[in-house]
């Protein structure tokens, strides 16, 4: 395992996974530092509840168009930009919650860092994915990618929100937001500037050289076109997968407004954030450990087990009414998220067409974003009215669900050879990245 992980580092060099690490946490940040922030600033927590949920579907709704513009145009000229918008929009925004501004204000500002999101996590897993296949690696180093992805995502999201609950203690929530802005400015400069950036870059639009070659049959042209046409459509199992892991957000959505509700009615809300990092722990865990399944243990049969795992271990949820209880059902149910995110980001990487990789990649993030964003508003509701049981009930319900729809699935389609015989990509000839992080030539 051991050894598959330092070939995954020697795809890209030991730095672009710590830039790519600390370029991601901005994203866990500013999640829960605007509820806080304006929470605390407006004296409300439906207004610091309103905020936030715009700002996640914000990042939802941009989230596939960010990646369809690094497929187009390169992730280097993306991400750069967006990475010094997004940190200008959160700047913004917190000047202006402390300046007291108006709910509507806020909420506007809320959504356009939410949608200014560079998705370093979801490129990341592109690009490097990308230098694996350049190499005609197996499927093996592919999914060893995805567990280091996800584990890294996991810690993101355990730092995250410890980052901002450090900030709310030691002076306010707005410091942890200052930070987001630099980290993202930073780490997400770097991150387009890496010289992995351009290992793939789109090749030129077909019919621009025309003249220097003689035209095919007008016939023969049409069926070509359209042959491709049908190649870069994303497959049935690719919309499978998604509806999959928005149901993995309503399931994660679910357990984080139960936990948040049953410490409150335990009279520890101090530790729902403790919790929270419980259950991060034990999902990264896990997800390293993935690296060491063996290859014959086929994805699709990896994603119904985990989803099966899923929808056994939330059960207990529903019945814990204790503080012990509920941190020793969250740990071992924890050790499900990842493997149900490596699975399902495996799934993708395997069915989309390679010139839509990245593409592929944040849609499936921004289901997952999504699924989780809307379910906390809904479930937490639940859980007001009717208790904590009710909103782990929503979750364990979700992952059933999601059972269902692995069953439901079927391989096929989307391989590379597939990927090979139709992409609209070129390998990038003066990028090749040794383990040591140095250029090199690429031999013929």
């Amino acid at each position: 395992m051991l050894q598959t992980y330092r070939e995954v580092i020697g795809l890209s060099g030991a730095l672009l996974p710590l830039i790519s690490f600390l370029g991601r946490l901005p994203t866990a940040i500013i999640q829960m530092g605007s509820v806080l922030m304006v929470t605390r600033t407006s004296g409300s927590l439906a207004i610091g509840g309103m905020v936030a949920c715009a700002l996640a579907l914000g990042q939802v709704a941009m989230g596939p168009f960010v990646g369809r513009l690094a497929d187009r145009h390169g992730q280097r000229r993306v991400v750069l930009v967006l990475a010094l918008v997004n940190a200008m929009a959160i700047s913004t925004f917190t000047a202006s919650a402390l300046l007291g501004a108006a709910t509507p204000l806020l909420v506007v500002l809320g959504a356009l860092a939410g949608a200014s999101v560079p998705g370093i996590g979801p490129l990341a897993r592109a690009r490097v994915v990308a230098l694996a296949r350049r190499g005609r690696a197996d499927d093996r180093l592919a999914d060893a990618v995805m567990s280091l992805e996800s584990t890294m995502d996991e810690v993101s999201f355990v730092l995250g929100p410890a980052a901002v609950g450090l900030a709310a203690v030691v002076g306010h929530p707005a410091y942890a937001m200052l930070l987001a802005a630099l980290l993202v400015a930073v780490c997400g400069t770097g991150f387009a500037l890496h010289p992995t950036a351009l290992t793939l870059v789109p090749t030129p639009a077909e019919g621009r050289h025309k003249g220097r070659q003689e035209q095919p049959r007008a016939r023969a042209a049409e069926e070509h076109a359209r042959a491709r046409g049908a190649a870069r459509r994303m497959p049935r199992q690719v919309y499978v997968v998604r509806v999959g892991l928005v149901l993995l957000g309503v399931l994660l959505g679910g357990c984080g407004a139960g936990i948040t509700a049953l410490t409150e009615e335990l009279g520890r809300p101090d530790q729902a954030g403790l919790v929270y990092a419980a259950m991060g722990v034990m999902s990264a865990i896990v997800g390293l450990s993935m690296a060491a399944l063996p290859g014959r243990i086929c994805l699709l049969l990896r994603w119904r087990v985990a989803t099966a795992a899923a929808a056994l271990l939330s059960l207990p949820l529903v019945w814990t009414d204790s503080l012990a209880g509920l941190y020793l059902v969250v740990t071992v149910f924890g050790a499900i998220f990842a493997p149900n995110l490596i699975s399902g980001f495996g799934l993708t990487e395997r069915a989309v067409p390679r010139e839509r990789l990245a593409e592929g990649m944040t849609f499936a993030s921004s289901a997952f974003v999504g699924g989780q964003a809307v379910t906390l508003a809904v479930a937490g509701r639940l859980a007001e009215s009717y208790g904590p049981a009710a909103a782990f009930a929503v979750g364990s319900a979700a992952a059933a669900l999601a059972f269902v729809v692995a069953l439901a699935a079927r391989p096929g389609g989307g391989g590379e050879q597939d990927r090979d015989a139709t992409s609209g990509w070129r390998e990038a000839p003066t990028t090749v990245v040794s383990s040591a992080g140095s250029l090199e030539t690429p031999r013929p």
